[in-house]
């Protein structure tokens, strides 16, 4: 081969690689259902203000949906708790609403990689948002 032919060559290789579609990963959504109700602290420590919300859950791969039911209940109850210890300010707050979500966010991506040794989760997202309190 000539030098004109290898360096064509070499740079068609290039080319292709460069411009190879990277295999997409196919996300997938999953929800925890039903809706999420339950209480968090009031304003004073004697009454409790409810809150109800429909959370999917944005997954890294559609292969996971199987594993995200299976373990349903753990996340379901994950994110009760974290609702449960929420003082009423920040469940009514937008700004509080979103550091709720990351909190939950947080702790399912590391119950997850706990138990499947993946975080799977790419992200959380509230459909549903409804409180009520004193």
């Amino acid at each position: 081969m000539t030098t004109a032919m290898l360096r064509y060559t070499l740079f068609a290789i290039v080319t292709l690689v460069a411009f190879a579609s990277p295999k997409a990963h196919a996300t997938a959504y999953f929800g925890l259902e039903p809706d999420i109700v339950t209480n968090y602290l009031g304003q004073d420590s004697k009454k409790l203000g409810f809150v109800r919300v429909s959370i999917e859950l944005m997954l890294e791969d559609a292969s996971y949906l199987e594993v995200a039911q299976h373990h349903t209940p753990l996340m379901r109850a994950t994110a009760i708790d974290i609702f449960g210890q929420q003082p009423e300010n920040k469940v009514k707050s937008l700004v509080g609403r979103e550091e709720i979500r990351k909190d939950i966010l947080r702790n399912l991506r590391n119950l997850m990689e706990k138990e499947t040794g993946a975080p799977m989760i790419e992200d959380v997202i509230f459909t549903k948002y409804l409180y009520q309190g004193s």
